[in-house]
């Protein structure tokens, strides 16, 4: 008798190719992200357990949390520091008025915030999970999805 998969090809609600495309192009955007890091950027965050998340995926650098200052005086750190900031916030309600929020105070002050990283993320999982602190868990899931449905692919 034959066994199913956990996510075999006849459950999966899209081509195997779909997933193994989303999870290159998440990898792709999450090593932009750290070689921004790694450049001195700072990565602005709304909670710590995004914070865990995204250093539970590898990246390091320095993170810095959004909510837990005045909005006007966090932006006027940011701006002087001289430092490139990347807007890293959920894309639920609040974080999206939170990022609009940022970008409009940043350029304010002169500063110009990199957004599309998280835009991209946004577009590629935003039917799927909702915040930076799900990111670990739905990069799992494809990895799973990707690995359990090609068997013939050791090298994975």
């Amino acid at each position: 008798m034959e066994r199913r998969q956990p996510h075999s090809k006849r459950t999966l609600k899209a081509p195997l190719i779909v997933y193994e495309k989303r999870l290159e192009m998440i990898e792709e955007l999450l090593a932009q992200l750290q070689e921004l890091a790694n450049q001195g950027s700072i990565i602005v965050v709304e909670g710590k357990r995004d914070i865990m998340a995204l250093k539970s995926l590898g990246l390091n650098g320095d993170f810095r949390l959004a909510t837990h200052h005045s909005l006007i005086n966090f932006c006027e750190d940011i701006a002087k520091s001289d430092q490139k900031a990347v807007i890293l916030t959920d894309w639920d309600r609040r974080g999206n008025l939170l990022a609009s929020k940022l970008i409009e105070n940043l350029q304010s002050l002169g500063s110009n915030p990199e957004t599309r990283l998280r835009d991209l993320i946004v577009s590629l999982v935003q039917k799927e999970i909702k915040d930076v602190e799900s990111l670990p868990s739905y990069v799992r899931k494809l990895r799973d999805i990707t690995k359990a449905t090609d068997v013939n692919d050791t090298f994975r």
